[in-house]
């Protein structure tokens, strides 16, 4: 028990430094992308970390094919790729910065660690 207050007040004491890194990492964010795609490439959506779509690109072949659910399955598939993948990418990151501030396990960024 005695361990964990040690660890807490160390914790209390990085406080300003844990704010710091977290303006950082919010900044750093939407600058992170990550991609998905469906169909082969026929789809391809990017996605970055504030989980904002910033690119859809829908290939000739995918219109050709004429099918209304095929595309809007296809888009949802890439865009799901690329949501798993942006939220691992913070994921690592927010791990990567709690080690540099040696937080204890399991103590991250609020809502990423």
């Amino acid at each position: 028990m005695f361990k964990q207050f040690t660890q807490m007040a160390g914790v209390l004491g990085k406080l300003p430094q844990m704010k710091e890194e977290f303006a950082k990492f919010q900044a750093k964010a939407p600058t992170m992308i990550a991609d998905g795609e469906a169909g082969g490439g026929m789809v391809r959506v990017s996605v970055n970390g504030t989980f904002q779509m910033t690119q859809c690109d829908i290939s000739d072949e995918a219109y050709r094919l004429q099918d209304r659910e095929a595309l809007a399955a296809m888009v949802m598939s890439a865009t799901n790729q690329a949501l798993l993948r942006v939220r691992a990418m913070l994921a690592e990151e927010a791990q990567r910065v709690a080690n540099e501030l040696g937080l204890p396990p399991g103590l991250g960024l609020p809502g990423l660690g």
